[in-house]
């Protein structure tokens, strides 16, 4: 019998109770009807061992054997008819879950259950079985394209390592410090990359913590822009910080690494020569942060990518040797994180780009 399918299983179960049900009323009837039949007999002034009472007491017990009997029967035929009915309709879905189920565990994420009847619990069932689906499938594509994208990415720094460290022993290459500034820049680049891939899963998949509370917008800005003042200075590039006087609701380090990573990409982007200006506003339910640069600008083609994990365009390929092509989508991952936003906006190549962080005030 556990081999047997659900609905096979309701049914069985059903149909027993209801022979029960039947046989029960049966031998109660037998048991109880003659007897109460009888002294109702003898009550009524027939005499007890009369031709009469033996006549009328076979008279009704074969009535209400007949009587019962096709009551029974009939009761039972549409009992089993709804039970079959209720049956099917609960085990076809259930059954269906369960081969979707079996889609699922063999790889195939893009099943879905489309026709969950059977009322309002499995419906739901079905429903929550479709999110289910779905996050799973997100989960698998974005393993997939880590593994591809970390894979190219580390093509590069893996290939210099192996390339200088070929030479070296072949005494191609001599031991001095460029080649050492060479080797120790890869090791430090997968070293970031490794850091930043762990940062951004973990604030992609919520599991970033958050020390939240109300702080000043002026400080969150001040502090930022105090940090890469220096380096601003040591490529000459104006960088100015303002903002209205707020309260957000925010995690400070986690802000100001949003806006590290900003500044960094204006800085990375801007010539000698340029400015960067960082502004704070506020509106009645949220505060708005703009990282304006007058650097290389943004084509439209690339304002689609710019928040992906590892891209870069081809001008950006050439000024950003040092970054590992995540720190956006690291950034946009701890604005969302925050329930908040990270846009950018440019007027295209030469015009400059602009990034606005939004973020929600205090209640």
């Amino acid at each position: 019998m556990t081999s047997w399918r659900l609905g096979t299983r309701l049914f069985v179960a059903q149909a027993i109770v209801l022979l029960a049900i039947v046989v029960t009323a049966g031998l109660v009837a037998a048991i109880v009807g003659p007897p109460l039949f009888h002294d109702h007999l003898v009550q009524a002034g027939f005499p007890e061992h009369s031709v009469e009472i033996l006549h009328m007491e076979r008279a009704f017990t074969d009535a209400s054997t007949i009587a019962l009997g096709a009551g029974l029967l009939v009761a039972l035929g549409c009992a089993l008819v709804v039970v079959w009915f209720l049956t099917k309709r609960i085990g076809q879905p259930v059954q269906r879950l369960t081969e979707a189920a079996g889609r699922i565990a063999r790889g195939d994420y893009s099943t879905r259950v489309t026709d969950a009847r059977g009322g309002p619990e499995l419906v739901l069932l079905g429903e929550s079985f479709n999110v289910m689906s779905d996050r799973l499938g997100n989960v698998e594509t974005t393993r997939r394209r880590l593994l591809s994208d970390l894979a190219h990415e580390m093509r590069t720094p893996i290939a210099t390592l192996n390339a200088h460290l070929e030479g070296l022993a072949d005494g191609v290459i001599a031991w001095d410090e460029q080649t050492r500034i060479i080797l120790e820049q890869q090791a430090e680049r997968l070293t970031r990359l490794s850091r930043d891939l762990d940062e951004v899963s973990r604030a992609e998949e919520g599991r970033m913590l958050l020390e939240v509370g109300d702080h000043r917008l002026p400080d969150l800005v001040a502090a930022s822009v105090g940090q890469v003042q220096q380096a601003y200075a040591a490529k000459g590039v104006q960088l100015t910080g303002t903002a209205e006087e707020a309260m957000v609701r925010a995690d400070p380090q986690r802000v100001a690494q949003i806006l590290g990573n900003l500044l960094a990409n204006a800085l990375r982007h801007t010539p000698p020569g340029g400015s960067v200006t960082v502004a704070g506003a506020a509106s009645p339910d949220s505060v708005t942060i703009t990282v304006a640069d007058t650097g290389q600008g943004i084509t439209a083609e690339q304002l689609h990518h710019v928040f992906e994990r590892f891209y870069r365009g081809d001008a950006a390929r050439e000024a950003d040797q040092g970054g590992s092509g995540i720190g956006l989508t690291v950034a946009r991952a701890l604005a969302e994180a925050h329930g908040g936003s990270l846009t950018a906006t440019s007027a295209g190549r030469g015009m400059g780009a602009t990034f606005v962080l939004r973020l929600p005030r205090r209640a």
